[in-house]
């Protein structure tokens, strides 16, 4: 059974809040049902999970989201909404599991679970935005499993191996951040392209100075 040392507890910040960013349920509901069990020892402050009250809520929850999540349309204005949902829930995980360490390290512990569930709930939402237009739902039913199972299995891999569950959500929230801002560069010569749709800058001659 994982220990959880403070190195360990800054993994599972890491990994547990990318996976809230995904599906705060599925990460709630994986946390509780697997400390119920007595399969894992969370930290101190995160014990409430296994509390039967919050594993049927949550799970209910999951439920819900498991359907409405892959409604195109209806999808994008739940994931609109569930930015005040999953943003705070994972930094109040994240201010739990820290509890027993340093006043500064536990701020800084709840900052980046906001921080990295925000990179993670964004980027499904910006990506949900693109693929919703299409006409043929399975692209939106794929990318909801996917994300469905990605969140369940970095939340139990964050319980058992860390720091690889950490590596993986890291790698995961940079790659967010880049495909981030190269969609950023694409949409402003889009905009550009259609407030100035007449432009047409001389262009230097070749080989002129």
């Amino acid at each position: 059974m994982t220990v959880f040392t403070p190195a360990n507890i800054a993994a599972l910040v890491i990994a547990a809040s990318f996976a809230a960013g995904l599906n705060v349920y599925a990460t709630v509901f994986t946390l509780g049902l697997l400390t119920r069990m007595h399969w894992v020892a969370l930290p101190t402050g995160l014990e409430a999970l296994g509390d039967w009250w919050v594993i049927g809520a949550s799970g209910t929850m999951l439920a819900l989201e498991f359907v409405a999540d892959k409604i195109p349309g209806f999808d994008l204005i739940w994931n609109g909404l569930h930015t005040f949902i999953r943003v705070p829930v994972a930094a109040l995980l994240a201010y739990q599991a820290s509890s027993h360490l340093s006043t500064q390290m536990q701020l800084l512990a709840t900052l980046a679970g906001a921080g990295i569930a925000f990179v993670a709930h964004g980027s499904k939402t910006a990506l949900r935005a693109a693929v919703t237009p299409s006409p043929e739902p399975l692209t939106n039913i794929a990318l909801s499993t996917g994300e469905d199972v990605t969140a369940v299995g970095v939340t139990w891999l964050a319980t058992q191996h860390p720091w690889v569950a950490a590596s993986i959500a890291a790698a995961f929230t940079l790659f967010a951040i880049l495909a981030a801002r190269w969609l950023l560069r694409v949409l402003r010569r889009i905009w550009k392209r259609a407030v100035h749709p007449f432009d047409s800058t001389p262009q230097p001659a070749p080989g002129a100075k």
